[in-house]
């Protein structure tokens, strides 16, 4: 039996296959299951303590995600992305970032701006730590505070759908960049664009941001 390196998240307000979702969408993207990696229906039952049909229903979800793929006869396997489908999400990802950076500027409130610099602390102190997790858990929410203070569903919604996407090559950036405070450099520069309510600073320095982070993630997938 195959030994998978993570266990549920139980939470008793949610139906069990959004639990399971969840606890499989949490594995896929923090690395415990590795793309290519085989989901078998019953040895992922036995793991997770549920039956299969919930382990199924979940499964549907991640491939709709864009995380897994089922395939008859075969079963699921964890995807990986191509260099050309996160070429497409980060240019995507470099237009949000710099529609919301120049909205943020005009409109976040003195609360969401102190998230935001609690945000840019905590990434600081993770760095220092070499906390890899913390790290970036801070930096998704620095972003994070950018787009919820556009107050754009649409812009949050689309962000979040992308956010998913990256968040596995955002960990490998974390784990292989020797040079994180760039990524601090940048952020105190966007906290001060903010501050200054200097909205064309802010896209600029937002779309310089996600280029930097772009480039890092295609070298480190062309070096595989």
């Amino acid at each position: 039996m195959m030994d998978y390196k993570f266990n549920i998240n139980s939470n008793e307000y949610l139906p069990l296959r959004d639990v399971v979702f969840n606890t499989l969408r949490d594995a896929i993207l923090t690395g415990k299951l590795e793309p290519g990696e085989r989901l078998m229906e019953n040895q992922l039952a036995e793991k997770l303590g549920v039956s299969r049909t919930p382990i199924r229903e979940a499964l549907r979800m991640l491939e709709l995600e864009n995380l897994v793929e089922l395939t008859p006869r075969k079963g699921a396997q964890v995807l990986d992305m191509s260099e050309k489908d996160v070429v497409n999400v980060l240019e995507i990802r470099e237009v949000l970032e710099g529609l919301a950076t120049q909205l943020a500027c005009k409109k976040m409130t003195n609360e969401l701006f102190q998230e935001l610099k609690q945000a840019e602390q905590e990434m600081e102190q993770s760095v220092q730590q070499e906390n890899i997790e913390k790290m970036v858990n801070a930096d998704e929410r620095f972003h994070d505070v950018i787009f919820l203070s556009t107050e754009n569903e649409k812009l949050i919604q689309i962000f979040n759908n992308l956010k998913t996407q990256l968040y596995r090559y955002r960990m490998a950036h974390v784990k292989l960049d020797s040079g994180m405070e760039n990524i601090i450099m940048q952020h105190k520069a966007l906290l001060t664009a903010i501050e200054n309510k200097n909205a064309s600073d802010g896209e600029d320095l937002a779309k310089k941001h996600i280029q930097y982070h772009a480039k890092f993630i295609l070298d480190v997938l062309q070096k595989k």
